[in-house]
């Protein structure tokens, strides 16, 4: 469901300068990016509320770090999640003031909830001193990718699902650099990590034409590391086992997969994904995806490294 354009308010007088009541048990907020260019960019924040009481309901929210409140008008009908747009936020470059790099949705009640965060790095840099979450453990890259691209599958996977549909998040050794040490994550690292600032998108294809591209193993042995939603098996230069939320993958089956553009154009080592077709082009930049999955899911553990098996 999706509400009326929002608009700004005042508290009505006599309220204090908060309401009652906690209307909101949750707060979620998604971007979906309009125009093609990295910076400027201009993208939705979608909300989506859970636990709001039956009946119509008036939400009042506002930016973190603004100072005006914006309403929401909740049908009486929402359901037990219900979800509009926001904003809409138009960013470029300022060599002045380089800040604009983060969202986040204040709900104006009693226990002043808030939303998780947002992060686009391309029209803005935070300072040396600003962390990204935390990682409990240090998330290793080995040969072949390892815990650390599946780390990077599952953030892709996070940031683009719940706009598009996505079911699986694919990635490459390609383009990732260094470990995640153990501690707070800084943007020195989250760069390190994905340093390319390539949007994430979405295309669809078949099981068949999925097990294709999976059994190819480049040059150097690599092969493609998926999020946590999908397992396989390849045996002699074949997909022998494939599941995907575990149930088997079918050959007409067709999947919604994230990826960026270069994987997906043959740029990375692996075939072009001949076939596919466009889903989404909507989501944030690979390095804010990661700082946004970093912070969302803090303390982060490394995944066990072993969605794929080579025989």
């Amino acid at each position: 469901m999706s509400a009326s354009v929002a608009e700004d308010v005042t508290p009505p007088p006599g309220e204090g300068d908060e309401p009652a009541q906690n209307l909101v048990g949750k707060v979620t907020i998604l971007f979906e990016r309009t125009n093609p260019s990295k910076c400027p960019v201009t993208f939705k924040v979608h909300g989506s509320f859970e636990g709001l009481p039956d009946g119509a309901q008036v939400v009042q929210y506002r930016l973190v770090g603004t100072d005006g409140w914006k309403t929401v008008n909740v049908p009486a009908d929402h359901g037990a999640v219900f979800s509009t747009v926001l904003e809409t936020l138009y960013w470029e470059w300022d060599w002045e003031r380089p800040g604009k790099y983060s969202v986040q949705i204040e709900i104006r009640q009693p226990d002043g909830l808030r939303s998780n965060s947002l992060y686009y790095f391309k029209c803005g840099m935070p300072g040396e001193e600003e962390t990204f979450g935390e990682t409990a453990e240090t998330i290793p890259l080995t040969a072949s990718g390892g815990p650390l691209a599946e780390l990077v599958a599952d953030a892709y996977l996070d940031a683009v699902k719940d706009m598009s549909g996505a079911e699986v998040a694919l990635v490459t050794k390609y383009g990732i650099h260094a470990d995640l040490n153990a501690g707070p994550v800084t943007y020195e690292e989250v760069c390190a990590t994905q340093s390319s600032g390539l949007a994430v998108d979405v295309n669809a294809m078949t099981g068949a034409q999925l097990k294709q591209l999976l059994a190819y193993q480049n040059p150097s042995g690599w092969v493609l590391t998926p999020s946590s939603s999908l397992r396989y098996t390849v045996e002699g230069g074949v997909v022998t086992e494939i599941t995907l939320n575990g149930a088997p993958v079918t050959d007409i089956q067709v999947i919604k997969i994230a990826a960026t553009y270069i994987l997906m154009g043959g740029w990375q080592g692996f075939p072009r994904w001949q076939g596919s077709t466009t889903v989404y082009l909507g989501g944030q930049d690979d390095q804010g995806a990661l700082a946004s999955y970093l912070v969302k899911n803090s303390p982060v553990h490394a995944p066990s490294g072993d969605r794929v098996t080579i025989r």
